[in-house]
């Protein structure tokens, strides 16, 4: 909202009622809303249920007061509830020294009665605008401590040159000017959470925030907190207000990653606050506009979910305007070894190694195996095998991948030669054995006497 724009709400304190009638006239078309009150005794039951934006206070209240003293204690009590809160004192016993313990004290200005309307005007314009810039700074705060301050996102970077990711590097560019709903679709560890980074920073919000939550982790009764936030004391720990992840995200993009996983109680309220696009904190009755761009992952089968009973057909009609399909990684061929030299260059650098290439054998092996966890099996693959190589080349022995998983890849014919077979596995257990013919023998399932005149056949 432009603060020039900005009219919020104002409550008048004064036991004078012609002061109340007079004020009220004067300012109620430069406001939301006014409340007035002749007893200052009502400010707290008015700043729960009115939240004033603007409170004019008078400073004396009992007859033939002076000093000021009850405005002071009364400013004292505002400002414990609402330490942002806005106060324009108001008295006809005016002086410099008075007007410096009323600033001193919290007070925002000071005006004297009677007043110059055009002053008291211009008052008003500065309280709000004032108002208005220490929200956004409240909001601020509960947003990043909603984001939180994770470490820098270094996976940009969409790895892959094969049919299926360069459609996928496509969309991405077409989709950059849409703020299309975004269903992405794939298995664990595909990498659902990098193509959502992508189309949060080729798009329009690219300069607000991208908030991501992981559904599969959110207990059902923590649900609402988490995405519509909470309210001071709107349950055991609530100690302060917490914006939540909706309304973190609001002008940017929300991620909801596992939403295949939510409960169908919780799916109701999440497309309510979608087709509305508003959210009311628990504990809270005030709704918030939200303006976020969604997009959503999962690896299930949406469209099975929705036949058997376990997935709104409305909230898949409203997360998929576009979708979009990652393959498996055993499904992308030479990929496997353009990744594999962008994780080896990565932690080659985080661990201070010299690991420069990845050996022929480790190539081969990287092709064979069928790499049920994805690129995230990939990742920690390579990671361990850097961290544990002490030369420059990166062998198949440090990978430690499973031989029977690699024997069930679908991405190299496997030879049916007896002779081939047996001098593989021998070499892979030498390898893994580590030169030691005792322990590749065991291995292998045969004697130290066998091994030996296998070797040397």
């Amino acid at each position: 909202m432009d603060k020039i724009m900005y009219k919020g709400k104002v409550l008048i304190v004064d036991d004078n009622e012609d002061v109340l009638f007079s004020l009220n006239l004067l300012l109620k078309s430069h406001c939301e809303a006014i409340r007035v009150a002749t007893a200052p005794e009502k400010i707290a039951h008015f700043m729960k249920v009115f939240e004033p934006d603007v409170i004019f206070l008078d400073m004396n209240f009992r007859r033939d007061a002076v000093s000021g003293s009850e405005g002071f204690k009364y400013l004292e009590e505002i400002l414990k509830a609402d330490s942002d809160a806005v106060v324009i004192f108001m008295t006809a016993y005016s002086d410099t020294d008075k007007a410096v313990r009323a600033i001193k004290a919290g007070a925002t200005d000071f005006i004297a009665k009677p007043w110059d309307n055009e002053k008291v005007l211009a008052t008003l314009r500065s309280a709000m605008e004032l108002r208005y810039s220490r929200l956004e700074v409240l909001n601020l705060k509960e947003r990043l401590a909603t984001i939180g301050h994770p470490d820098g996102y270094d996976g940009l970077a969409l790895i892959g040159e094969s049919p299926a990711m360069r459609r996928i590097k496509a969309d991405i560019e077409r989709f950059a000017t849409s703020d299309a709903n975004i269903l992405i679709l794939g298995e664990n560890g595909t990498g659902k959470d990098v193509v959502a980074h992508l189309l949060h920073s080729v798009s329009q919000r690219r300069d607000n925030p991208f908030v991501a939550i992981d559904l599969g982790c959110v207990p059902e009764q923590l649900f609402e907190s988490e995405l519509f936030g909470y309210e001071k004391g709107a349950f055991t720990g609530a100690v302060s207000a917490k914006a939540g992840r909706m309304e973190a995200a609001s002008g940017g993009t929300l991620f909801l990653d596992e939403i295949g996983n939510l409960p169908l109680q919780s799916q109701a309220k999440l497309l309510t606050a979608i087709e509305k696009r508003e959210i009311t904190r628990v504990g809270g009755t005030k709704c918030k506009r939200i303006d976020v761009r969604l997009i959503s992952a999962t690896n299930c089968d949406l469209q099975r979910m929705v036949a058997e009973g376990g997935f709104r057909q409305d909230l898949q009609f409203r997360i998929n305007t576009i979708e979009i399909h990652i393959p498996p990684l055993r499904e992308r061929g030479e990929d496997i070894l353009l990744l594999a030299e962008f994780f080896l260059t990565k932690f080659a650098k985080k661990y201070n190694k010299d690991v420069r290439r990845i050996s022929r054998d480790a190539q081969r092996l990287l092709m064979k195996y069928d790499w049920p966890g994805n690129v995230r099996e990939l990742q920690h693959a390579v990671e361990r095998a850097v961290i544990m190589e002490d030369s420059n080349i990166l062998r198949p022995d440090n990978l430690m991948l499973s031989p029977a998983q690699a024997l069930s890849s679908p991405t190299e014919e496997l030879t049916m030669n007896l002779e081939e077979l047996e001098r593989d596995a021998i070499s892979r257990a030498m390898k893994r054995a580590d030169g030691n013919i005792s322990r590749a023998a065991e291995l292998l399932g045969i004697t130290r006497y066998a091994l030996y005149r296998k070797l040397g056949k």
